[in-house]
């Protein structure tokens, strides 16, 4: 019988193993700063562990050249595999390919399309994404109050479509302005910048280009977040008179809360949904059970409690 547990926190990673241990990576793509963190925190948990191996490879956001590294993990022998999916719509055959040959699986950080029948030997990595948007939109709705805001029109920067982290922020920013407390909130357009500063840089130049007043940006995640906030600055807007929020806490983000660009972000453990992945994956190798849903807790970060979030982090 599958076991679907939330955890409070990854508490006790392991700290070594008596297993030598082959593990192939997948990660969907390099090129990206929250999955490189998470990436780093596999590998640095990995040479803390005598006799683990990481085999890690970038998918280039391709779903058919991901499905062909696992293919070849497989092929390859190694003890199990852990996938940062490129199309979380796409992981049935990933399930099915590592099914067939009998190696354990561990999603990380991207919710799989079929999570919820995952084999006994499967398990998915993460951090709950209804916490996210909901904490980011929640605390954006109060600052608005604060401010004596009794109508906000925003903007609202989505990630990659594909991607069940994308669409459940952006279900969650609905669900929270659609509350009487936030029903003041009104969204002028909603368009996904693929999780890329570059890409909502230029979708914040294109309309800050209508003259269309507005009071906020909510984005999906960080990096969108700074695109947006660089567009702005470079038509002079005055980042006091507008909102801003995204999702990760990277340090990119943080030095932009520092200097007042940013106002509202979400912490999501890279690290430790990565160091989380690697601790599941060796358990499952060596037969152990492990909760299918390890959840890591997301936390809220503002210009009122960075200071001790820095201590903390």
């Amino acid at each position: 019988m599958k076991k679907f547990v939330l955890a409070a926190a990854m508490t006790a990673l392991m700290s070594g193993t008596a297993l030598a241990a082959n593990i192939g990576v997948s990660m969907a793509l390099f090129d990206d700063n929250f999955l490189t963190v998470l990436r780093n925190g596999m590998v640095e948990q990995a040479k803390g562990m005598d006799g683990v191996n990481l085999q890690v490879e970038d998918a280039q956001n391709d779903v058919a050249k991901q499905l062909d590294q696992i293919k070849n993990f497989i092929a390859s022998g190694v003890d199990a595999i852990i996938v940062n999916p490129v199309d979380t719509s796409a992981t049935q055959a990933m399930t099915d390919a590592a099914a067939a040959a009998g190696k354990p699986l561990v999603f990380v950080n991207r919710e799989p399309i079929n999570v919820d029948t995952l084999p006994d030997n499967q398990a998915f990595v993460a951090s709950d994404e209804r916490d996210s948007g909901t904490l980011e939109t929640k605390e954006i709705c109060r600052m608005f109050k604060e401010a004596g805001k009794t109508e906000a029109k925003v903007y609202v920067i989505m990630g990659e479509l594909s991607n069940q982290a994308a669409v459940q922020r952006t279900k969650d920013i609905d669900e929270v302005i659609a509350t009487p407390d936030c029903s003041f909130i009104k969204i002028i357009d909603k368009q996904t910048s693929n999780w890329r500063r570059d890409e909502a840089q230029n979708l914040m130049t294109n309309w800050l280009s209508t003259a269309t007043p507005f009071d906020g940006v909510i984005a999906n995640n960080d990096e969108s977040a700074i695109g947006a906030i660089q567009a702005m600055k470079a038509a002079n807007v005055d980042m006091k008179s507008v909102v801003v929020g995204g999702v990760d806490a990277t340090q990119d983000a943080l030095v932009a809360m520092q200097s007042g660009d940013l106002d509202v972000t979400v912490f999501q453990d890279a690290a430790g949904q990565g160091a989380g992945a690697l601790d599941a994956a060796l358990k499952l190798a060596k037969g152990e059970a492990v909760d299918q849903k390890v959840y890591i807790p997301f936390q809220l970060v503002t210009p009122a409690n960075i200071g001790d979030y820095l201590k903390k982090n």
